[in-house]
């Protein structure tokens, strides 16, 4: 069985790392860690200048997947047109809802964080908490959008915004 685990990522693929994103996998090498030899995923975060390596019989254990499909980034982006859901609890319990949706590396529930988040410009001003949970939010999907696209992260961008723009229209 962890054979065919093995062989899902290949060196160059994109891959979506839970608490961290979207990374390209860059090798898979052997190393001897505490006595035991290991073969492990080098995956590199280039925006965030971070390279991470994953073993690869824990891999799918994590959480690691292949980019999204295009018709889930299609559900992603639909899911960003409809009306925020605000829970009425408090913004603790709310900020750790968001926190847990984010670093589930789900598309869809990452888009609910950015809709439930998205402050119009005639809206309140966001926390200093809130604004981070949202840009957190917003570029896990922006580069996974991009990703998936073929298209660099201001396109993928812009392809974002305007949908959030157009929704508050």
């Amino acid at each position: 069985m962890t054979k065919t685990r093995k062989t899902e990522f290949r060196p160059d693929d994109f891959v979506v790392y839970p608490a961290h994103g979207v990374g390209k996998i860059v090798s898979i090498e052997e190393q001897e860690i505490a006595g035991l030899r290991l073969e492990l995923f080098v995956i590199s975060f280039e925006k965030d200048k971070m390279t991470l390596r994953v073993p690869t019989n824990k891999a799918i254990d994590i959480g690691m997947r292949g980019l999204s499909t295009p018709d889930v980034v299609v559900k992603a982006l639909e899911t960003l047109k409809g009306k925020a859901r605000v829970k009425r609890a408090m913004w603790s319990r709310r900020a750790q809802e968001y926190e847990q949706k984010i670093n589930s590396g789900d598309l869809l529930s990452i888009a609910e964080v950015v809709r439930d988040l998205h402050r119009a410009d005639d809206q309140r001003e966001q926390s200093y908490s809130e604004r981070q949970l949202y840009e957190a939010a917003l570029e896990r999907l922006t580069r996974e959008v991009a990703a998936v696209s073929g298209t660099d992260e201001a396109g993928a961008a812009k392809k974002v915004d305007d949908v959030l723009v157009g929704r508050a229209a």
